[in-house]
């Protein structure tokens, strides 16, 4: 194995897998706050 063949495993880009850091907390509250605004909208046009 050539030296170029073992480094390509750590030079590959990072796509945003399961191991992606981030602030969580913040995306699960924006997540839910935006769940519960289109389900304002629905009942609120009748369409529910």
């Amino acid at each position: 194995m050539t030296a170029n063949a073992a480094a390509a495993p750590l030079l590959r880009a990072r796509t945003g897998g399961p191991k992606d850091d981030g602030p969580e907390l913040l995306e699960h509250v924006l997540g839910w706050v935006l769940v519960v605004l289109v389900a304002m909208l629905v009942t609120r046009a009748g369409l529910l």
